[in-house]
């Protein structure tokens, strides 16, 4: 992606294919986009949406995943809209390798990415006149968890901070809880690369929190994402420091009612589905909501594809 304006050499990004041998011919093609402390490793969901007919493509951001380099701050990023480079690539090469219709999936921090990077495609004719049908959204992060003062006094105080010291590490504590509940060596069942995804997280900058303050404030004076979208999200938020088998039924890391409240502000059809028991990366959950979680999927793709608005 050439030189990194945050000044950290130059930035790759990884685009990953799901192309087994015996995978159906695709009808339609989607582009994954991780969150934060995340890459893409969820191999049951491409397998999942393969047999749905779906190209499936997952883009490891920037400084992120297989895209970290040496010397490079993970994750790190001082204006969310660096970000449209690798998307806009992305976009770019599932068109021209498929020829198909995109659905945009992202988890997290990644549901706040790209719902900004599709409203400002309404710029260059919206998402429908770059190919993309829909929007399916994990757990998006669509405020900032925790105490009010956060999103009061302390956002103007992170402004001038994130401006000048944006590299400067937030003691903001540290959990396991989250990561104990996925990873296999824990009490998950999951495997994935701890040197990309590490239990406890990677540290908070305060440049890249400005930028995501600045991109939540952008969402909730209203966007115009320009397709419909559904929303996934646990019916529960439960908080914790430790492990426990609590952790294993709720979003861990967002406040869900957050989640509820701003998502009317993409401005489109939304779809909002609390799933009982389920993590904050829904697809991860255990078996009974993860399945559920897929059903209402499922449900929503058909709708899409059978809606004649979208000609998915």
């Amino acid at each position: 992606m050439g030189p990194d304006p945050d000044g950290e050499g130059d930035v790759v990004a990884t685009l990953v294919r799901y192309a087994p041998a015996d995978a159906p011919v695709a009808t339609r093609a989607v582009l994954y986009v991780h969150g934060f402390t995340d890459y893409f490793f969820q191999e049951h969901l491409a397998q999942h949406l393969a047999a749905q007919g779906y190209a499936f493509y997952a883009l490891d951001l920037r400084k992120c995943g297989r895209s970290q380099r040496a010397g490079q701050t993970p994750h790190y990023v001082s204006d969310l809209a660096l970000y449209d480079g690798e998307l806009n690539r992305s976009l770019q090469v599932i068109r021209e390798e498929t020829e198909l219709p995109v659905l945009i999936m992202a988890h997290s921090t990644g549901g706040l990415v790209t719902s900004l990077w599709l409203n400002r495609l309404q710029a260059t004719g919206g998402a429908r006149a770059q190919g993309i049908t829909g929007l399916v959204l994990n757990s998006p992060w669509f405020d900032l968890q925790g105490p009010g003062y956060y999103r009061s006094v302390g956002t103007p105080l992170l402004e001038g901070l994130g401006r000048w010291r944006g590299f400067a590490k937030l003691p903001l504590g540290v959990s396991t809880a989250y990561g104990d509940s996925l990873h296999h060596s824990v009490s998950g069942e999951w495997d994935y690369n701890l040197d990309w995804k590490p239990l406890s997280g990677y540290a908070v900058h305060a440049g890249w929190l400005r930028a995501i303050r600045r991109g939540h404030l952008r969402l909730h004076k209203g966007l115009n994402i320009g397709v419909p979208a559904l929303i996934l999200r646990s019916k529960a938020t439960k908080f914790m420091s430790k492990y426990g088998p609590a952790a294993d039924l709720a979003d861990l890391v967002l406040d869900v009612k957050q989640i509820q409240r701003w998502s009317g502000c993409l401005g489109e059809r939304t779809n909002i589905v609390p799933i009982e028991g389920a993590r904050h990366d829904v697809f991860l959950s255990s078996e009974t909501p993860r399945t559920q979680a897929f059903r209402e999927l499922d449900s929503w793709l058909k709708w899409l594809a059978d809606s004649p608005e979208t000609g998915a």
